[in-house]
C-alpha cells in the first residue's frame, strides 16, 4: 500500500510538480463540490436540530443539548473506522459512494414527521411515537458521515506531493468549498424549515446530499486512480459463501446503524465510547511507533497527536455555534433588521459565509508568505487561532454586559463573535488536515485523519456538557416563566469560562511550540 501511494504521488498529474503558481490539480474541484453538497446537507439539519428538539419534541434545554451533542459527537467518531476501513480495504471511492447513500437514506427519514413528545408536569416523557424514525435516521446519517468525510479528505491530500507548497492553499479551497455548502444550508434549510415546516428543511437537506453523490460518480476520471482500493482482487474475492470482505463491510456496517440508533439517545453510553474509543486508539498508536516507524516518523506522529489535542480543545469552544448560541440568537439577540426578524438558525450561515470571504485572501497570504519565507508554523498557527476564538467569546460577554433594558443583546455582537471565531478557524482546521497528511505515515492516513475527527467528536460531546450549564428549563421558556436578564447571566457565566479556556490553551500551545516544531522536522 506504502508503494501504491507513492506511485501514485510520482504518477499525479503533471500539476504537482509546477511551481507555487501553477494551478491545483482538477481532482480538486471534483472533490470541492462533492463536500459542499454533502455539508448542504449536514449543515441544513445542523440548523435545525437543536429547535427540532426543543420545540417539535419538546425536551428540554439539558436534553435537547445531550442529544444534540451525542449526535454530534458520533458523526466526528465515525470517521476513524470509515478511514480505517478504506485505507486497508475499500478505498476512497467506494467508501465515499457508500456512505453518501446512507446519507440520503437518512436525511430522507429526517423528511417523515409524525405526532411530537409530550411530557407531564415532572418532566416525564410520556409519548414518543416519532423518536424510533428519527434515532434510525441520525444513525445513517452518523454512519454514512463515518465513510464519506475523512475519505474525501484524505484524496485531496493525495492529490498533492507531502511537501507540495501548493498544499495548504488547497486545503483552503477545499474548505471554502464545505462552507459553501454550509453557508446555503443555514439560509435556505433554515428558512424552508422555520416557515414551511420541518420536512421541507430537511427533505430539502436531503436533495444536497444526492447531488454530492452524483457529482462524485462522475468526476471519478479526474481523480487519476487515487481513490481505488488498495487491493481490489482481495476486497471481491468470496470469504462466506458469496460474500466478499466488501459485501461483510457493507452489511456490518447496516447492523451498526441500528447500533447506533439504540445509543444516540443515551448521553452516557456515548461517553464510554468515545473513552474507550481514544484509549484503543492511543494504545494502536503506541504498539505502532514502538514496532514499525523510525525516529523521526514517531516524532511526526507525536506533533500531530498534540496538535490534535488542541484542535480539540478549540472546538469544544467553537462548537458551541450549533447548541447554546443557536439558544442565545433565538432567545436573547435582537434580530429585528430593517423592519422584519431574522430567523434564528439562519444565522448559523455567518461562519460560512465569512469563510467563504476569507478563505481565499487566507489562502493568497499563506502563498505570499511562503514566497518571502515568513509564514508562521503550524503550533503557531493554533495558537493564535485558539487565541481568536476566545477573544470572541469575551465580545459576547462583553455584549451581555450592554444589553438593553428588555435584555435584548444587539445583532453585531454576536456577528463580531462569528467574525473572530472563522478568522480562529481557518488558523487551525484546514490547516489541520494538511497536517495530519503531512505529518502521518503514509498508510495510516485515513486513520490519522479519523483521530483529527475524534478530537471534534470529544470536544462535541464537552460543548454539549457545557452548554447544558447556561441551560433553563424548558416550560419557564415557553410559558415566560424566566426573564431574559435571567437567561443573559446564565450565559454570561457559560461564555467567561469558555473565554478562559480558549486563552490558556492559546498560551500553552505557545509554551510547547519550539518542540513541536523540533518534532515536525522538515514539515512546516
Amino acid at each position: 500500500m506504502d508503494n501504491q501511494i507513492a506511485t501514485h504521488d510520482l504518477d499525479n498529474e503533471s500539476t504537482d510538480a509546477l511551481p507555487l503558481s501553477s494551478s491545483h490539480p482538477k481532482g480538486l474541484y471534483v472533490c470541492f463540490f462533492t463536500e459542499m453538497w454533502e455539508r448542504f446537507s449536514f449543515y441544513g439539519l445542523k440548523a435545525l436540530l437543536i429547535f427540532y428538539l426543543t420545540e417539535h419534541f419538546l425536551f428540554s434545554d439539558v436534553q435537547a443539548t445531550n442529544i444534540f451533542g451525542n449526535y454530534f459527537a458520533l458523526v466526528y467518531a465515525f470517521p476513524i473506522l470509515g478511514g480505517l476501513l478504506a485505507d486497508k480495504y475499500l478505498g476512497s471511492k467506494r467508501a465515499v459512494t457508500f456512505g453518501a447513500v446512507l446519507l440520503c437514506v437518512g436525511h430522507l427519514g429526517m423528511a417523515f414527521e409524525g405526532t411530537p413528545s409530550y411530557y407531564t408536569d415532572n418532566g416525564e416523557l410520556v409519548q414518543s411515537q416519532t423518536l424510533p424514525i428519527f434515532y434510525v435516521s441520525l444513525a445513517f446519517i452518523i454512519v454514512g458521515v463515518g465513510f464519506l468525510k475523512p475519505n474525501i479528505s484524505g484524496i485531496v491530500g493525495k492529490l498533492y506531493h507531502v511537501n507540495d507548497p501548493r498544499k495548504d492553499a488547497g486545503f483552503t479551497i477545499f474548505y471554502m468549498g464545505i462552507n459553501l455548502g454550509a453557508a446555503l444550508a443555514a439560509i435556505l434549510c433554515g428558512y424552508v424549515g422555520r416557515v414551511y415546516g420541518w420536512p421541507y428543511g430537511f427533505g430539502l437537506a436531503g436533495i444536497g446530499m444526492l447531488f454530492g453523490l452524483i457529482v462524485f460518480l462522475l468526476g471519478q476520471p479526474l481523480l487519476k486512480g487515487h481513490a481505488d482500493a488498495p487491493d481490489l482482487i482481495n476486497l471481491k474475492k468470496p470469504i462466506v459463501s458469496v460474500f466478499s470482505i466488501e459485501h461483510i463491510i457493507y452489511l456490518t456496517s447496516l447492523v451498526l446503524v441500528g447500533v447506533v440508533a439504540l445509543i444516540v439517545g443515551n448521553h452516557q453510553i456515548v461517553a464510554g465510547i468515545l473513552g474507550f474509543t481514544l484509549v484503543a486508539i492511543s494504545v494502536w498508536l503506541i504498539w505502532f511507533c514502538i514496532n514499525e516507524v523510525s525516529s523521526s516518523v514517531k516524532q511526526k506522529l507525536y506533533a500531530a497527536v498534540s496538535l490534535t489535542m488542541m484542535s480539540t480543545v478549540f472546538f469544544l469552544c467553537f462548537l458551541q455555534s450549533g447548541s447554546s448560541m443557536n439558544l442565545f440568537a433565538d432567545r436573547v439577540v435582537n434580530r429585528v433588521v430593517f423592519g422584519m426578524e431574522i430567523p434564528a438558525p439562519i444565522l448559523q450561515s455567518l461562519n460560512a459565509i465569512f469563510i467563504i470571504i476569507l478563505a481565499p485572501i487566507f489562502a493568497y497570504g499563506w502563498k505570499i508568505l511562503v514566497q518571502r519565507k515568513r509564514e508562521p508554523s503550524t503550533p503557531i498557527k493554533f495558537a493564535l487561532g485558539l487565541a481568536q476564538v476566545g477573544l470572541g467569546f469575551y465580545l459576547l460577554v462583553l455584549g451581555i454586559k450592554f444589553a438593553d433594558e428588555q435584555g435584548q443583546v444587539a445583532l453585531y455582537w454576536l456577528v463580531l463573535a462569528y467574525l473572530l471565531h472563522t478568522s480562529g478557524e481557518l488558523f487551525i482546521s484546514p490547516i489541520g488536515l494538511s497536517m495530519i497528511t503531512k505529518l502521518s505515515a503514509p498508510r495510516i492516513v485515513g486513520l490519522m485523519l479519523g483521530l483529527w475527527f475524534l478530537g471534534s467528536a470529544i470536544a462535541e460531546y464537552i460543548a454539549a456538557w457545557l452548554a447544558g450549564s447556561a441551560a433553563v428549563p424548558s416550560a419557564e421558556v415557553i410559558e415566560g416563566g424566566i426573564s431574559n436578564h435571567q437567561q443573559l447571566q446564565t450565559f454570561a457565566l457559560l461564555y467567561s469560562d469558555i473565554t478562559w479556556i480558549a486563552i490558556s490553551g492559546a498560551v500553552a500551545t505557545l509554551l510547547i511550540s519550539p518542540m513541536l516544531k523540533r518534532w515536525m522536522h522538515d514539515v512546516h
